[in-house]
Order: structure tokens, then sequence, then C-alpha cells
């Protein structure tokens, strides 16, 4: 498999939408929300609304712009498909990804049932993710509704990961994440948790990256596990996009 650092895209991230309310366990100590605050703080203009669901617009033509190819990580600060988020806005952000064919688009939501709603009125070209965080086994339910969603790949974010995962079936899935919680308060996540999740990608064939062991020195603490680092892509789909 193809590790992380060896790919040829740089990542970057893409906010046309900022601000979010919690949702499930995961959103407990949640790291968007501690810096937005803090940004807000310190009188950025673009968090003048702290952590409240915020739209903005002119934002949305950026990776048009970007004219290398980068892997894009939409609305890290938020969630795109929250409710307050109108249809018609996240249609335009579609419409751009679907213009801006030379990047990578990784979306992510804890909410996947707003996400199948919205797959029927856009179109999922190649170049545009669908990830689905399910940091409980309690959400495992979630996976079967990833599975409805016509993208082209398809990853479930195991993280931050806060119980046992049992052995499921991956049919259907192309990528796995999975990681500790980071920050202040970050509640700690079992070894044998990750290693069983890893275990269950190895033999199903699906590629395994495991990010981070979390805690408060997310560098400190590294992403080391056995003594190897697990930053694993799901690269035969990823050139033919």
């Amino acid at each position: 498999m193809m590790l992380f650092k060896d790919m040829i895209l740089p990542g970057t991230t893409w906010n046309p939408v900022t601000g979010c309310t919690e949702y499930s366990l995961g959103c407990k100590n949640c790291y968007a929300k501690r810096i937005a605050l803090r940004l807000q703080k310190e009188g950025v203009e673009k968090y003048r609304n702290g952590f409240k669901v915020t739209l903005h617009p002119q934002e949305l033509d950026a990776p048009l712009h970007w004219k290398k190819p980068k892997a894009i990580f939409v609305v890290s600060m938020g969630d795109l498909f929250h409710p307050e988020v109108p249809d018609e806005f996240i249609m335009k952000v579609f419409d751009v990804m679907n213009r801006a064919y030379w990047h990578h688009f990784r979306l992510l939501t804890k909410r996947i049932e707003r996400m199948l709603e919205i797959s029927k009125k856009v179109e999922w070209t190649r170049n545009i993710w669908a990830g689905v965080t399910v940091e409980h086994k309690a959400y495992l339910y979630r996976l079967d509704i990833l599975r409805k969603i016509p993208a082209y790949i398809r990853y479930i974010n195991f993280s931050p990961l806060l119980s046992d995962i049992p052995w499921i079936d991956l049919d259907g899935i192309d990528w796995v994440i999975t990681g500790g919680e980071s920050g202040p308060n970050a509640r700690k996540v079992k070894p044998e948790w990750i290693r069983h999740i890893r275990d269950m990608c190895k033999a199903q064939g699906v590629p395994f990256y495991f990010a981070q062991w979390g805690g408060l020195d997310r560098k400190k603490n590294g992403n080391v596990l056995d003594g190897q680092v697990y930053e694993e892509l799901p690269l035969e789909k990823m050139i033919q996009i």
C-alpha cells in the first residue's frame, strides 16, 4: 500500500461552512469548536460567530483557483450536512467540486442521513469521496447508509474511537481511518481497539490509516502501532480518478 507521505497530492482544507452543534458522543471535546472559539477571541473575522453555523459564500470558488491538484478536506471546521445549511448551498458546493475535477474532495459527516438525502440532488463525480464518522459501536448503523451513497470512494472515520468495534463486513468500503481523541480532557483509546480494526481491514483488503494515539501532546504520543506507522490509502481507486 502507498503511504500518505508518498502521496502526490498535498493536503489542504476548504471551509465554505463553519460551525456545528453536538450530535453524538464524539462531539464532546470537539477540536473544531475549540479552535473556532479561540479565533473568535483573537478577532478573526471569519469566526465572528464563534462556532455557530455560518455560511461563507465568498469562499465557494476557492478550489477553482488552486491550479495544482490537492487532496481537500471539505468543511474541517463544521459539518456541511448540518440541518442549518440549506440544500441550495450544499448543491453549490457540489457544483464547485464537480468543476474542479483535478482535486480530490473528502467529505465527512456524522449526519449521514442528510448526506444520503442530498445525494439524490447532486452529481457524485469520481473526485468526491464520501465519509462517515463512527466513533462508537452504537453508531454502526451509519455504515449501511454510507453504502447507499453513490460515491466512487467511500470511507469510515473510526475516530475519536470511544469503544471497541466488533468484526464487521467492509464490503463497499474503500478506506478506514482511526485514531484517539486529542486535546484537553481527551478520552483514552485502548490499543486493542485499534489493533482489532487494523486486523479487520487487513483480512478484508481495505487500506488502513492510523492517525494518532491522541491526548494532549499529539506529537509526543505519535501514531506508531506495534512498531509500525499505518498510513495506507485507497491507491488503486485514486489513480483511476
